[in-house]
């Protein structure tokens, strides 16, 4: 099943059916339950409960068309998002990386840096350089605390796609890539069950149509099931929790105008552009440290 959310703030849930209309299942939701903010981490919570009748809006039809409809982040509203550093042996090589994830461990991102399928990133500095990151990532399903890697799927709702867009240069991790819009993500989470095979995943990422990241989710240094153990040892994760598992070789530079892309094989395809409307000169001064040293700069 794939749940997207839609409207101001995420508040209408929705399913995309066969024929690829999308059916508003909001009123499958109780009255009771809080509307002031995003729904899907409702429906997470209470699925078992809610699928059933999901499924019946959904195979009644009278859905309207995907592109009528602007789409938020599937979770526009979790309560962490939790973001593996260096997780592909090649992206260390390119990053020039003395270690990877088993020392840095993992960072969180800003839940305000989320945004949906077909939104607009907007680069805040016009003197610096910021790349794109494709990953897959996971949406948690219950609370998780000291998860075994054995039982990870028994915690795992879903997974989605994720662009988590940096500023390269010296600042914190957290500081670089949390900056509003910095966090595509969607279109939509396709439910665990839904997935054949997580090792034989791929995933890719164009910028403007030229092919830059490509790599199977088997290449992951730390997979999954690894991932959410050590994060679960570290903090308490709640419904609709996110975790990005971290991006391939292949990162580069983008820039006002761009068009982003990022697909993962039976999932879907993750569509932004790029924007420097309203960009500043950067207020802080790590642009020529940090892991690519002077590249850290804007290129011209």
């Amino acid at each position: 099943m794939r749940l997207l959310s839609f409207g101001e703030n995420g508040s209408s849930v929705a399913v995309l059916c066969h024929d690829q209309t999308v059916v508003d299942i909001s009123g499958a939701i109780p009255d009771s339950w809080e509307r002031s903010r995003g729904l899907m981490r409702a429906v997470i919570s209470n699925f078992e409960s809610l699928r059933g009748g999901i499924e019946k809006l959904a195979s009644e039809g009278n859905g309207v068309p995907l592109d009528s409809l602007t789409l938020t982040a599937p979770v526009p509203d979790p309560s962490k998002i939790v973001a593996a550093p260096v997780n592909y042996l090649d992206h260390m090589t390119e990053m020039n990386q003395a270690s990877h994830i088993d020392s840095l461990g993992v960072f969180l991102k800003a839940p305000s840096s989320l945004i949906g399928h077909r939104g607009t990133v907007r680069l805040p500095y016009s003197d610096r350089r910021f790349d794109q990151e494709g990953e897959l990532c996971f949406v948690i399903s219950r609370q998780a605390r000291n998860v075994k890697a054995d039982n990870a799927f028994d915690y795992i709702f879903g997974f989605s796609i994720a662009l988590d867009i940096t500023m390269r240069g010296g600042e914190d991790r957290s500081t670089r890539k949390s900056f509003d819009t910095f966090t595509p993500m969607g279109p939509w989470i396709l439910t665990s069950d839904e997935i054949n095979s997580l090792a034989d995943l791929q995933l890719r990422c164009w910028v403007n149509d030229e092919l830059r990241q490509q790599a199977k989710i088997s290449q992951l240094i730390w997979g999954v099931p690894e991932l959410l153990e050590y994060v679960s040892s570290v903090m308490t994760l709640l419904p609709g929790d996110i975790i990005s598992t971290g991006t391939p070789a292949g990162v580069g530079p983008i820039d006002s105008g761009d068009v982003i892309v990022a697909e993962v094989s039976e999932i879907g395809r993750l569509k932004v552009h790029v924007s420097d409307q309203g960009a500043t000169l950067s207020v802080t001064k790590g642009a020529a440290t940090g892991a690519l040293g002077l590249q850290g700069m804007k290129q011209s």
